[in-house]
């Protein structure tokens, strides 16, 4: 074993036992009264879920945080002609770099650093190949083969140059696109959870529809108790883990995929091939934050159990769950090493 094999594997024993840690120092509050707040944002429902003792207080927070949300959908949606995100894809390519938003600048470079540690398999500029394939699942209809190439010339994290002293980002290939799906959730439910402690509130939870930031944990509980999905969408949870001052996110086509020619294809496309992923999969990666935990979901969906096990392995910081369909319908799962020691009960 190699020192930084070494290194890398006492840091990841150090973390994953730190959201026991953290719920343990989090000691019980009295007085203290449990909301709940939704809104629908990014396409999906956020519940930003908390306790605390001022119920004006409270009212402010919850609103604070969804408008928080609604700020980042404005800004990093990719079905918005007018977001951010979308507008300066459209400017692709671009002669001069462009300065952007603190926002979409942190999106940005948090994508191309979970790009660079997967190889591609996660790729912000995946917009031309998502638009595409969109269409294809509303038509049922596999992509016209040149409309396909064209696509996937215009995809490349590489292609995406960031400055960070002057915050500005630069597109340098025609017809690029951008699409934060696979970490905006994430970053928003981060976010949210940043606006609840700016009003004091530190034991709450920010669901963003198959991801979620947690805090410190409720009153008298060891951490917030959270389902580990399975293949099925309609199948319980078979387990639970006990979390707290993590993020976590589960990724699949459980709920999203569409059949073609007896070919069941997800929602989740390869970057690297243009093609969508095929291999029925639920992914779960619990993570330092939501943001790490979205992005880092979407990647192992796509690079497989076994490429993405590997990469979890060789992360500080990070755990995964992966159960998928094999070629022979039998049901596999594998876990992390860290995954395994996470608290957890049966209900």
């Amino acid at each position: 074993m190699t020192r930084k094999s070494v290194v890398a594997k006492r840091c990841h024993e150090v973390l994953c036992v730190l959201p026991l840690l953290l719920a343990a120092a989090a000691a019980p509050a009295a007085d203290l009264a449990r909301y709940e707040a939704t809104e629908p944002h990014m396409g999906t429902l956020f519940k930003v879920l908390f306790y605390a003792d001022d119920p004006e207080v409270a009212s402010q927070a919850a609103r604070a945080a969804l408008e928080r949300i609604g700020e980042l959908d404005r800004c990093l949606s990719d079905y918005n002609p007018a977001s951010e995100l979308s507008q300066l894809g459209r400017g692709a390519p671009h002669a001069h770099p462009v300065p952007v938003s603190d926002d979409l600048w942190h999106i940005l470079a948090r994508a191309q650093d979970v790009s660079r540690l997967s190889g591609g398999a996660f790729d912000v500029t995946i917009g031309p190949l998502t638009k595409l394939w969109r269409r294809g699942r509303r038509q049922h209809q596999w992509p016209d083969a040149e409309r396909l190439a064209q696509a996937r010339a215009a995809v490349g994290y590489q292609h995406l140059k960031l400055d960070a002293s002057r915050r500005t980002a630069q597109l340098t290939r025609g017809a690029m696109r951008l699409d934060a799906g696979g970490i905006a959730k994430g970053y928003a439910a981060d976010e949210a959870l940043r606006v609840l402690r700016r009003f004091g509130v530190q034991r709450a939870l920010v669901d963003a529809g198959g991801g979620m930031a947690l805090g410190a944990p409720p009153p008298g509980q060891a951490g917030w108790k959270v389902g580990v999905a399975t293949l099925s969408a309609d199948a319980p949870p078979e387990r639970f883990l006990r979390l707290s001052c993590c993020g976590i996110a589960t990724s699949g086509d459980a709920w999203q995929f569409v059949e073609l020619q007896g070919q069941r294809y997800s929602h989740i496309i390869d970057p690297r091939s243009g093609q969508p992923v095929t291999v029925r999969s639920s992914v779960t990666v619990v993570a330092r934050d939501g943001t790490t935990a979205d992005a880092l979901a979407t990647a192992l969906s796509v690079l497989g159990p076994h490429r993405g096990m590997d990469l979890i392995e060789q992360l500080c910081g990070a755990e995964a769950r992966l159960v998928w369909l094999a070629d022979d319908d039998a049901e596999h799962q594998r876990e992390s090493r860290g995954f395994v020691r996470l608290p957890s009960t049966a209900n």
